[in-house]
């Protein structure tokens, strides 16, 4: 998730989705903000564990992938619409009793392109707004808000959100500072913390409800969000700090896109022996 949250175009909320735990992932931060204390034990333990990877996940992403991101860029652009594309058949099929009868909602899917397209096609911001002072604190404050709500909704990348206001690069640059103990930048950092702490309690629990009282036009907007998240992947090179061309078909990497779906299919099998595996123990 993290790695995926790392990059713009890309969405944690996706992987979360895809490996199946993502009504656990909405549920549990639900009940570690407002649930009875015994639901707030089991969420924080589940959260730990999912934080733990996702903490070591973005620090390789800051510390060492940024650059593969950078010199490697149509690679991972070509994996990532192989993750995407060969996901969406599985998702279907997950879901194929919500969705059954029910094609009166498609175009939710529609709904869920043309936003991720329109969203995807603002030009980036400079990155004025983000400082030190009260307003540029502010602003960062109102980043973490934005940045959190898109994450946690497959398909939508917060990070590209982040490129818009401008604060990508910024809060990534702070980040990084802090981590190699350079202090300074700890203020923006702190600050988009806790608009990222912020928005998970603004948003959390109407995603919890819509995804239980709404489930089929849910499930159709998800879809909608993935396929337009093909096209934030595709203008993912004109987001990095030295800009380069949208992928084409002569940039576009058939082997990675391949491995993209190799790796789609081997984490919902490991799911499926998982499943199995802990029915077995059930029984």
């Amino acid at each position: 998730m993290a790695l995926a949250d790392s990059v713009p175009g890309v969405s944690g909320g996706t992987v979360a989705f895809l490996l199946g735990f993502y009504d656990r992932f909405i549920s549990s931060l639900d009940d570690l903000i407002r649930g009875p204390w015994e639901k707030r034990f089991r969420a924080f333990r589940f959260l730990v564990q999912l934080g733990v990877g996702w903490a070591v996940g973005m620090g390789l992403a800051i510390l060492v992938l940024a650059e593969v991101f950078e010199t490697h860029i149509y690679a991972i652009s070509s994996l990532f619409i192989g993750f995407i594309l060969f996901a969406i058949p599985l998702v279907v099929a997950e879901e194929r009793e919500t969705l059954r009868g029910r094609w009166k909602w498609f175009f939710y899917v529609l709904i869920g392109v043309v936003f991720v397209a329109a969203v995807s096609s603002f030009s980036p911001a400079t990155g004025g707004g983000a400082g030190q002072g009260a307003a540029g604190l502010l602003y960062v404050y109102l980043g973490g808000i934005v940045a959190i709500s898109a994450m946690v909704l497959p398909g939508i990348s917060g990070s590209t959100l982040l490129l818009i206001m401008g604060l990508y690069v910024p809060v990534i640059t702070a980040v990084r500072a802090v981590m190699g103990f350079d202090f300074s930048a700890l203020p923006m950092v702190v600050v988009f913390a806790l608009g990222v702490i912020s928005g998970v309690a603004l948003i959390i629990r109407l995603l919890r409800y819509l995804m239980e009282a709404y489930r089929p036009q849910m499930i159709f907007l998800i879809i909608g969000l993935m396929l337009g998240s093909l096209y934030s992947v595709v203008l993912g090179p004109t987001t990095l700090e030295v800009p380069r061309e949208a992928m084409t078909l002569e940039t576009f990497r058939p082997l990675f896109f391949l491995l993209g779906g190799a790796v789609i299919f081997g984490m919902q099998s490991m799911k499926v022996f998982l499943t199995r595996r802990g029915i077995q123990k059930d029984e």
